[in-house]
Parts: structure tokens; C-alpha cells; sequence
């Protein structure tokens, strides 16, 4: 998770980013951060799991997801569709909205909980403090605490 804070932190206007960790060796395997500015679908998630597709024979089941924000359903979809079953994330998709992201309000357990074909294990707000004031700094929030 320290990954993805420090990730982040490279991109200050949307510190989006996600480190694609594989259980076994716990070596990473990909890591991106959001680019929604060249293509509106290259949230961190999606790039980092492209990535690890062109680089690696890539089996989700063995992976661990870590990002700094909780996948919005495009990205958990992608998740799921990949078969990545564990999914480690800071920032919460209604910290975000609270915070003035625009956020679609469908929460990664509700997607998951949805999709009977796969399982995926959430957690959420590990460093979550750290990830917030990434997401405070970059909509120019000071100070205080969201949670």
C-alpha cells in the first residue's frame, strides 16, 4: 500500500494509482497510476492490470490489488472479470464524494456482491488517513479530517 501512496503522490491532481502484487512471491507484477486525461477509461486499475497483460502470463487468481481509493465499478468489474480475489484500498468512494469527486455512487462490495461468477475480498481504509490527504491536497482541501 506504501507503493500506491508513493504512486500517487507522482500524480498531485488525481492520485489515483494501483499496484498489482502477486500473492505468492509478493513481488510486483504492474503498477499505474490514473491517466483519465489521455482516455477517460485508464483509471489506475485498469492501466496496471493492461500492463501486467503485456508483460506477464498474467492469472488474477494469484494477485492482490492494492490502490489508493476504492475501485469505482468500472475498475472492480475489471477486477472481477480478471479474477483478482483480494482488493487492499485507502480512500472510500464516499470520502471521495464528500470530498467533491465525481464518484459513481456504486460501492466495490456492491459489485461484488452482485457478480456471481467470481469472489473478490475487499479492504478498506488501510492507511486510509495518508490516501484522504492525498484526495484533500489535490482538490485543495486543508486540514481536517473526512473521517
Amino acid at each position: 500500500m506504501r507503493r500506491a501512496i508513493a504512486l500517487a503522490a507522482t500524480s498531485p491532481s488525481a492520485p489515483f494509482a494501483a499496484v498489482l502484487v502477486d500473492i505468492g512471491s509478493n513481488e510486483i507484477v504492474a503498477e499505474a497510476i490514473n491517466r483519465h486525461s489521455e482516455n477517460p477509461t485508464w483509471h489506475g486499475e485498469i492501466d496496471a492490470f493492461n500492463r501486467a497483460a503485456a508483460e506477464h502470463d498474467v492469472n488474477g487468481t494469484g494477485m492482490r490489488r492494492y490502490t489508493t481509493a476504492e475501485p469505482c465499478c468500472m475498475c472492480q468489474g475489471a477486477i472481477l472479470w480478471a479474477g483478482i480475489r483480494e482488493v487492499v484500498f485507502g480512500t472510500s468512494i464516499s470520502t471521495l464524494k464528500q470530498l467533491g469527486w465525481k464518484q459513481i455512487d456504486i460501492p466495490a462490495e456492491e459489485v461484488t456482491r452482485r457478480t456471481a461468477f467470481a469472489q473478490c475480498r475487499l479492504i478498506g481504509g488501510v492507511l486510509e488517513a495518508e490516501c484522504d490527504q492525498l484526495f484533500r491536497r489535490a482538490m485543495g482541501i486543508t486540514g481536517g479530517c473526512s473521517s
